[in-house]
């Protein structure tokens, strides 16, 4: 059951997800397990010449924090060789695996040389990691679990998590998090997962929410990699 959900995402979501996107006329960011890129090469191929971004999500979903630092290492260079040679293009950021950041993985985003991690969750705003007191280079687009749509859709029929939250509410609360984003003049990150939005019932969230930004008349729809570059060149 759980697997066929992965299928669902790439047979049945991913489709109108990219069909929206394109008819809305924006670029988002698609962060891939390798091994998802690996077993649907044609889709992930297909996202990086509608003009999105290809990240590196882990190798298949693994946690950093229950690896051996070799383990970890070996993975995320994998991953990106992967995502490179199925897409043809060259990941410049990683999200962790459920945000799972171990006390090597910045060591190894550095040896890397990734432009950005999206794993990190210590402001609304993009800001740079520091190593031992020391500024990186690296620029975090901190995502948040408010802004997460499983928190609110996944289920576990074999245990006590069964939120299946009302589309109507989840896009109250992705809204609210655009008007105080807009108010402030900030980051506006979501975070969602085909076989979550891309239900019939729940892609209207997702139209609501590109629909009110584009009423603003001047927010900015980027990949994370537009935003982080941009970060660095206007940096203070």
């Amino acid at each position: 059951m759980r697997i066929s959900q992965g299928q669902y995402g790439a047979r049945a979501a991913m489709p109108r997800i990219r069909s929206l996107l394109a008819r809305e006329n924006v670029k988002a960011t698609f962060f891939y397990p390798a091994v998802s890129a690996m077993l649907h090469p044609e889709e992930a191929r297909g996202v990086a010449g509608d003009g999105h971004e290809i990240g590196i999500h882990s190798w298949i979903h693994e946690r950093n924090t229950a690896l051996p630092y070799e383990v970890e290492r070996d993975l995320a260079f994998r991953a990106a060789d992967a995502l490179e040679r199925v897409t043809g293009q060259r990941p410049v950021g990683m999200r962790t695996a459920s945000w799972d950041f171990s006390p090597r993985t910045l060591d190894i985003i550095r040896e890397m040389g990734l432009l950005y991690d999206s794993s990190l969750m210590a402001d609304d705003d993009p800001y740079e990691l520091t190593a031992n007191g020391e500024p990186t280079g690296i620029v975090e687009l901190p995502p948040e679990w408010i802004r997460d749509d499983a928190v609110y859709f996944n289920m576990n029929r074999f245990g006590g998590l069964r939120p299946y939250t009302p589309p109507s509410a989840v896009a109250e609360v992705f809204l609210a998090e655009l008007e105080g984003a807009y108010a402030e003049g900030g980051l506006y990150l979501l975070t969602m997962h085909p076989h979550h939005i891309g239900h019939r019932s729940r892609m209207p969230v997702l139209e609501k929410v590109i629909a009110a930004a584009k009423a603003k008349g001047d927010c900015w729809f980027a990949t994370h990699a537009e935003v982080a570059a941009w970060c660095k060149q206007n940096a203070v």
